[in-house]
């Protein structure tokens, strides 16, 4: 097995007095592409934000590269090698691609790694290279998702976060993000991806978390035989 990146044990989250998320334990590898799957209100967004330091009240573990990052404050957890790409993207639409793409050097300390994180995303996103000065807000939906992504690689995360990074994008944009995220695990870069598109993330993870109702219901691998009704009995108990 890899060396382990990111461990969750036990994470407990709640809002308020409600459980979002209930004693939740999985891992990812160096090198791997996980994915944590499940309907919407399942905790899946919730258990990224703890593990950004979005979240104050939460209980449990979370260790990135053998070190607990509980208690770290989000900018300090994005230093660490962390990266998110939020859903909705939440780029800054009155600002160019290229303030954008600035920001996310913020969160490298090395700044000659952050130019070469730059030069690496724009030779991954070529389109981003043509519209450096347009308005990011003009772009087109599948444009600002990849704008997104590469502005949290500019930071050169060891480990890159992923909500729904296809929602709401063209079946053929899907593809393309699907093939960036293949090329950025190729270039070393391990994934944690929360997906609506269950049977298709299933397909490209190495390995998939399926929860619900905030708990951990099975886990699948790519070679898992069957994998609709394998998702499907998870989701809703058949």
């Amino acid at each position: 097995m890899s060396d382990t990146v990111l461990d969750v044990d036990g994470l407990w989250v709640r809002y308020g007095n409600v459980p979002a998320v209930r004693d939740l334990s999985f891992h990812v590898g160096a090198g791997e592409i996980v994915a944590l799957l499940g309907p919407n209100g399942a905790g899946k967004s919730s258990t990224l934000s703890a593990i950004m330091g979005k979240l104050g009240r939460q209980e449990g573990s979370i260790s990135f590269n053998g070190a607990s990052i509980v208690g770290r404050s989000p900018d300090q957890v994005a230093r660490d090698g962390i990266a998110l790409v939020p859903e909705g993207r939440h780029i800054f639409g009155d600002l160019s691609v290229k303030e954008n793409l600035r920001l996310g050097t913020m969160a490298c300390p090395d700044q000659e790694a952050a130019a070469q994180g730059l030069a690496e995303a724009l030779e991954r996103f070529p389109i981003l290279d043509e519209f450096m000065g347009r308005q990011a807000g003009l772009l087109s939906g599948g444009q600002q998702q990849q704008l997104a992504i590469a502005r949290a690689l500019v930071s050169k995360p060891s480990l890159l976060l992923l909500d729904e990074p296809s929602l709401g994008l063209a079946p053929l944009i899907v593809d393309s993000v699907f093939d960036a995220l293949s090329e950025v695990r190729e270039a070393g870069t391990t994934i944690l991806i929360v997906e609506q598109r269950a049977t298709r993330t299933a397909a490209f993870a190495d390995r998939s978390y399926i929860i619900a109702n905030g708990s951990l219901r099975t886990t699948i691998d790519a070679d898992t035989h069957d994998i609709d009704e394998v998702i499907s009995s998870a989701y809703f108990g058949a």
